[in-house]
């Protein structure tokens, strides 16, 4: 009982209460082991036995302590395979699980409405490294916190990749649609305003992801994406967009599938210019084809403290008449024969003039300008309020890059002159 009391004085001595640097704990480990089969030498003991059970423990202990040590958070500016800083995290990470993800709070103070605060999206990337060549990236997105109420669980994006050359590579799965800026890089720390630009989220039915199979890849300073999915289904369109004909996965109808491209060219460190389009059949399992095409042109360009994006969007629907038809739409009610729009926006690191850590205080300008109802059928008539403007003018700061507070103000015009103004405060993190 002396030798273990002896034994059991040296574990304590060793190991503090308080946390130390693994490879120092490692190594008072390795003494003691030492010490211990001398003393085993000297004076076998069935407790020493169980001791050196225990302190083999505690060696895969400090082993799994030094791997959590040497991970680093997600790098904020890196965007690898099309995706953003944490969503891509599992590419960057040893085999095995990676976990990584993203959440959004957001405050709105409304002209004329009830404001409201609200847990907007907390996300959960998923990601299990097979070896260097099989991968299976997912997100798992809870918003607005309650399901009781208005929240929802959804699979935002479930694929594999095959990675069989820089050049030419395998998706597929449940996949983002290579379409725009946000809607592969829709992380809050990603962009600069409080709420994800309209023009994204109405011509470009932000977020939004189909089952399919494709291949991407980089050739140079070139990098593709091209995919077959599942197409939209044009049950959900409405004179507000498409956005209710995404699928997401859902026992999705397979009747018609639609191409999705994408090109990028970066000419220069920090500035990407390309641009993307989709086609496909919307009618699934109705009488008529009902193909929409959407096809976009983007700018993202980072030099110094300067940023600047800037995105043109235009889309079109064949049959809109058999589609209002088969929706029951009428009047200014009618779906978009061809829908667009266009935004611009810039910002400067103010932080940069006077360096302190990693904070970094960006105010910033965005103007937008879309229409989903450019164009409607003979016979139908065009809702004015459908044709907006909005300026945004605000700042985002930066604590660390992996969190950002963000504030600004929004004047919101329409056609109609119905436009309400609003001031949001959002809050936003990546792991």
């Amino acid at each position: 009982m002396r030798l273990v009391a002896s034994v059991l004085l040296a574990l304590t001595a060793s190991f503090p209460l308080f946390a130390q640097d693994a490879n120092d704990l490692e190594r008072r480990l390795r003494e003691l082991e030492q010490k211990i089969s001398q003393m085993q030498a000297a004076q076998p003991s069935n407790d020493l036995t169980e001791i050196r059970r225990q302190i083999e423990i505690l060696g895969q202990e400090i082993e799994s302590l030094k791997t959590r040590q040497t991970e680093k958070p997600a790098a904020a500016d890196e965007v690898q395979f099309g995706l953003g800083a944490a969503a891509s995290k599992v590419y960057r990470s040893a085999p095995g699980v990676s976990f990584g993800g993203y959440g959004e709070f957001l405050y709105q103070n409304l002209e004329e409405r009830t404001d409201n605060a609200d847990a907007l999206r907390a996300i959960l990337y998923t990601g299990y490294k097979f070896s260097d060549r099989v991968i299976l990236n997912s997100e798992i997105e809870y918003e607005h916190a309650n399901t009781e109420r208005n929240g929802e669980v959804e699979v935002e994006f479930a694929y594999l990749d095959y990675l069989i050359d820089p050049k030419v590579n395998v998706r597929t799965g449940l996949m983002l649609m290579p379409l725009g800026i946000t809607n592969e890089q829709h992380e809050p720390t990603a962009f600069l305003a409080a709420r994800r630009t309209q023009v994204e989220s109405r011509i470009i039915p932000t977020t939004w992801s189909e089952l399919g199979a494709g291949v991407f890849g980089d050739i140079g300073r070139v990098s593709y994406r091209a995919y077959v999915t599942t197409g939209l289904s044009s049950a959900g369109f409405s004179a507000t967009g498409v956005r209710n004909g995404r699928q997401m996965g859902s026992q999705a109808k397979a009747d018609d599938l639609a191409f999705v491209g994408r090109l990028d060219w970066q000419p220069i460190e920090g500035t990407i210019l390309g641009g993307s389009a989709y086609s496909g059949n919307s009618g699934q399992d109705a009488a008529f084809g009902g193909r929409v095409t959407i096809a976009e042109i983007h700018a993202d360009a980072k030099y110094r403290a300067f940023s600047l994006r800037a995105l043109a969007s235009r889309g079109t629907i064949d049959d809109a008449a058999a589609v209002n038809d088969a929706n029951h739409l009428t009047g200014s009610g009618s779906v978009g024969e061809s829908f667009g729009g266009w935004y611009l926006e810039g910002g400067y690191d103010v932080a940069s003039m006077f360096p302190r850590g990693e904070l970094s205080v960006t105010p910033f300008v965005r103007y937008e300008d879309y229409d989903t109802q450019r164009k409607v059928p003979t016979g139908f008539l065009r809702n004015p309020a459908n044709d907006q403007n909005i300026l945004t003018i605000g700042v985002a700061v930066k604590p660390i890059p992996q969190t950002v507070i963000k504030v600004d103000w929004q004047d919101v015009d329409n056609a109609a002159g119905t436009g309400l103004n609003q001031w949001n405060i959002g809050v936003g993190y990546i792991f």
